[in-house]
């Protein structure tokens, strides 16, 4: 699996994590140390959602921590005006207990420029655990109590504004049964955790899938949109790497989970993230698309020579290219693909957005976002 695919879990998709020296474990000793050197870590009280939108700032982004991380830090500088809050892909969680840490963790010069900037740090954690595995951790109320203090544990080991769940395969995996063992437990751990990182002054941020009738049933958008400070939908991967060729998000998918999320979520705190990426699939193969950015898939088709070509039903671009005898299709996301989704945020009035993720995306993509 290439790097910059694998943070995405997919249904089916085992995160695998990217040997540049062993991960090490977050032990409550480890986690007590503030390594950004800050003698206080930032104490601002968790900011009401609706505070962000009213300064200007309506975006968040995820940073990730392969490939050109510095240039993604870069790329949040460039656009603070419009970034509210980052959130570095640095964390793992393999146990109640035990949170791994990928290369460049709580990088100091990251974290201290990004505050510099106005900008709020919230790390994403994502898990290994299958459904079954969380579905019995979430409730048993020992190991439930572990998993926060866990994650409490990470929030104060650095100058962070809190934390942002990404937690997938707990919904991707097991059978309806179990995902539904695993919906109740998580509703119930989330209230937990955002109850007792709000009494720190911290921000609760919670990732999902989008919730459609085929997907995201692990989630109940309801409970989670009233204890987490933002719930952010993963507004991608409609098509992903081990499916069918196809556009990655389309008109009428935003549609279908936009009218759930805005009936069971308040408007304010809901977020909805574009790809700024795209797969490469090889016609008639069953190995795993590779993964494009979009400066990679342009440059791809320009190489190629192959036509830009605009899927109006979708409102994503795509092409076709041969490389010898195989046939690869290619679809992706560009700023104008995000126009054409923009008014079905309006209609639904969602104004917030996020991006996965920094350094991957059409740089158009912040004028259309400011309706230039």
């Amino acid at each position: 699996m290439d790097q910059a695919s694998a943070p995405r879990a997919r249904p089916g998709l085992v995160f695998l994590l990217v040997a540049a020296g062993v991960a090490a474990a977050l032990t409550p000793g480890a986690a007590a140390q503030d390594r950004t050197g800050t003698a206080a870590a930032h104490r601002t009280p968790a900011v009401p959602s609706s505070a962000s939108a009213a300064s200007g700032r309506t975006v968040s982004a995820w940073l990730p921590y392969w490939d050109d991380t510095q240039g993604a830090y870069r790329d949040a500088l460039r656009h603070a005006a419009q970034l509210h809050t980052v959130s570095p892909f640095w964390y793992r969680a393999t146990s109640a207990t035990t949170i791994k840490s990928q290369p460049g963790t709580g990088d100091k010069r990251i974290v201290a420029g990004l505050h510099k900037a106005g900008i709020k740090v919230v790390p994403t954690v994502n898990e290994a655990m299958d459904a079954t595995a969380m579905a019995a951790l979430l409730h048993d109320r020992a190991r439930r109590g572990a998993h926060i203090a866990a994650l409490l544990r990470l929030v104060a080991s650095r100058a962070y504004d809190g934390i942002d769940l990404d937690y997938e395969t707990m919904a991707t995996t097991g059978n309806a049964r179990v995902r539904e063992r695993v919906r109740t437990g998580y509703s119930l751990f989330v209230d937990r955790l955002c109850t007792q990182l709000h009494a720190r002054g911290k921000s609760c941020v919670i990732t999902v899938m989008a919730r459609t009738g085929t997907s995201g049933k692990a989630y109940d958008y309801a409970r989670l949109g009233k204890a987490a400070d933002r719930v952010r939908i993963m507004g991608y991967d409609l098509h992903w790497a081990e499916g069918s060729p196809g556009p990655l998000s389309s008109l009428a998918w935003y549609e279908e989970f936009l009218r759930h999320a805005t009936r069971t979520v308040p408007r304010d705190k809901l977020e909805v993230a574009f790809p700024g990426y795209g797969w490469d699939w090889t016609q008639g193969s069953k190995a795993r698309a590779k993964h494009l950015t979009w400066k990679q898939a342009e440059a791809l088709r320009r190489a190629k020579g192959a036509a830009y070509r605009f899927d109006a039903k979708s409102g994503t671009p795509h092409f076709t290219y041969r490389a010898g005898r195989a046939v690869h299709h290619v679809w992706y996301q560009d700023a104008r693909g995000v126009a054409a989704h923009l008014p079905l945020l309006r209609k639904y009035g969602v104004r917030n957005t996020g991006l996965w993720a920094l350094g991957f995306e059409d740089p158009r993509f912040w004028k259309v976002l400011r309706g230039e």
